[in-house]
Formats: structure tokens, sequence, C-alpha cells
């Protein structure tokens, strides 16, 4: 997620984005994932925010979403919807790789359309794996890869364990 894409490209695809969500809401896809009342959910590679306000209405108010992106014009995008939406649950970090987050202290992760732009994957993964805690899931989309390097990928280091395949996500178990 190290690549940080011209303002120009990110709002036309912020745009494209408004279309796809409009034909398939987001809320239909988090539904796979199993995020309840309290949980603390990391949108790693948030972008322009498709998934906040669904993700938000999910954890309560008792709950977090953490919205991260190297991209500033997606953090203020996510700041514009939050405010403008009284969403108090909501907490933005400009990062290429490190969440600032402590150890053990996400119950999920959402991996969506990042992964194959990452110039250090595994480098994400292990952060990743560092926040997540024990138990907790990594929820993985990325249109970009196919079914086998989605799984090999994401598995290979011995961090992430497939569980299973979503109609649109993939679950993977942190390792201990």
């Amino acid at each position: 997620m190290d690549k940080l894409m011209s303002n120009f490209h990110f709002k036309f695809m912020s745009f494209g984005y408004k279309f796809r969500d409009f034909f398939l809401p987001r809320k239909h896809i988090l539904k796979e994932v199993g995020i309840e009342p309290g949980f603390l959910v990391l949108d790693y590679g948030c972008g322009p925010g498709s998934y906040i306000i669904a993700a938000a209405e999910l954890v309560g108010k008792a709950g977090k979403i953490y919205a991260l992106d190297i991209n500033p014009l997606a953090i203020q995008m996510v700041h514009n919807i939050a405010s403008k939406k009284h969403l108090t649950n909501v907490e933005t970090i400009c990062s290429d790789c490190k969440t600032g987050l402590p150890d053990n202290s996400v119950d999920i992760i959402l991996l969506y359309d990042t992964f194959h732009d990452l110039s250090d994957p595994n480098g994400v993964l292990e952060e990743l794996h560092r926040v997540l805690k024990p138990g907790g899931i990594l929820s993985f989309s990325d249109h970009h890869m196919k079914e086998n390097e989605i799984v090999t990928k994401v598995a290979s280091k011995g961090l992430f364990r497939f569980s299973r395949k979503g109609q649109r996500t993939y679950v993977f178990f942190k390792e201990e």
C-alpha cells in the first residue's frame, strides 16, 4: 500500500466505487464477515471509505472502526463521511504499513482490493498479525488475484490459516 496514487486517479477510482456500491452495497459483503457489536475493526487500505458506514453500524457505539490508508485524500474522505453521518466510532490512520495499534487489539481486519498493490506484502501481513487478537479474523478480497494465489500468499508465512471462502471474501484466522 505504499504507492501513493495521484489525486486525480484516486478521485476517479472513488467515483467508480459510488456506482459499484449502489449496485452491490458494502453491507452485503460485510454480512459474510461476522462483525458484531463492540468489535474493533481495522479497514486496512480503506480508500474513499466504502465500508465505513456499514461497518460502523455493525460494531455500534461500543465498537470502533479504524480506517487506514496511505493517501491523505482517502483519510479526508473518511473524516467527511464520519462527520456527515455523525459516526463517533470511526478513527483514521494515515500510514503506509504500521497501524500504531496495540498488539492483539483488533477483532477483524478488512483487507480488500489492496494486497495486489503492496510493495511489502509480508511486512503488512506481519503488522496485521501483530494487531489481530487471537482467534481474530482477516477478511480478504482482491479481485486482481486468483483464489490459489490469495490462499498461498496470505497463508504461506504461517501467520494466517485459511478457513473458508464466502461469496465475495476469504476468511483467514490468526495463527498463534
